[in-house]
């Protein structure tokens, strides 16, 4: 079933791209800065970045069409909300042990990722097809 692109969840679509984006050149670029300043891996900052690029290609030329399948919409709020899931269960399962810039570094980034997740799915429901 396809879904319309509405005005909100296009805005929504593309503030997700940018800032995603942002975060993924940060992450590439600075992973050697990032690393020494949030003591965490250079690895993890460097291929996290890395995965979003092709997510934020995914966002740009989903929001630029006039509908998309309502499935790819969702599989965007679940990838959104796997992040969220990952950033915090790293974290809690001490598979990396952070300073506290870097704990205030991954809260920010989970959160804002969370806040996409939840404006995504509202943009969703609002637009849902009687079925």
């Amino acid at each position: 079933m396809s879904q319309p692109i509405t005005s909100y969840l296009r805005k929504v679509l593309l503030l997700d791209a940018a800032v995603s984006g942002a975060a993924g050149v940060l992450m590439i670029a600075g992973a050697g800065i990032l690393s020494s300043l949030l003591a965490l891996p250079s690895g993890l900052l460097f291929w996290s970045g890395l995965v979003l690029v092709p997510f934020v290609a995914m966002l740009v030329a989903v929001a630029r069409r006039p509908s998309a399948p309502r499935l790819v919409l969702i599989d965007i709020v679940g990838v959104n909300v796997l992040w969220v899931i990952a950033s915090f269960a790293i974290m809690a399962v001490g598979i990396i042990q952070p300073n506290m810039l870097g704990v205030f570094f991954i809260t920010v980034q989970a959160l804002a990722v969370a806040l996409f997740a939840a404006l995504q799915a509202a943009g969703l429901r609002a637009t849902a097809v009687p079925g």
